[in-house]
C-alpha cells in the first residue's frame, strides 16, 4: 500500500520580522491526494532556524475549512475540574533543526512566523509534510 507523503517548501530561508507573516497555504485546490490536506491527517514541518539577535521566534498554525475563516492551533490545560483553552504559539529560543509533528482534520492550513527582538541575522525556512497517520 503506498502511502500520501509530500514535501514541500512553504517559507524559503529568509530574515523574520516582528509581526506573523504567513508562510504558502496549503490548500485542496487542484492538487494531487499526496499534496491535498483533506486526504491526510498528519501536518509535520522542518523548521531550519537561525536565531541571529533574536530573542526568539514564534510560529503559529491555523486550520480553515473555507480558506477565509483561521481557527488557530489550541491548547488545553485542566485545572480543579476546568478545561482552559488557549491558542498555540511554537516558540523557538535557539539555532537549530526543528520537527514539530502535529495532528489535524482541515481543508486549509496556515502557518506563520515571526521573530522577537532585533532580527539582524536571523533566519527561519520551513519544510511542510502532509502524510496519513495510520
Amino acid at each position: 500500500m503506498e502511502l500520501n507523503y509530500l514535501k514541500k517548501t512553504i517559507r524559503s530561508s529568509a530574515i523574520l520580522t516582528d509581526s506573523y507573516v504567513e508562510a504558502t497555504v496549503l490548500s485542496p485546490q487542484g492538487l494531487t491526494p499526496a499534496a491535498d490536506p483533506v486526504a491526510n491527517n498528519k501536518l509535520i514541518l522542518l523548521i531550519d532556524f537561525t536565531i541571529g539577535s533574536l530573542t526568539s521566534c514564534e510560529i503559529k498554525i491555523e486550520f480553515s475549512d473555507d480558506g477565509d475563516t483561521y481557527y488557530q492551533e489550541t491548547n488545553s490545560s485542566i485545572a480543579a475540574g476546568t478545561n482552559t483553552l488557549t491558542v498555540n504559539e511554537n516558540k523557538l529560543s535557539a539555532t537549530g533543526k526543528y520537527v514539530l509533528d502535529v495532528d489535524y482534520t482541515a481543508r486549509y492550513i496556515k502557518v506563520s512566523a515571526k521573530g522577537t527582538g532585533t532580527v539582524t541575522n536571523s533566519l527561519l525556512a520551513i519544510d511542510a509534510i502532509l502524510a496519513v497517520k495510520p
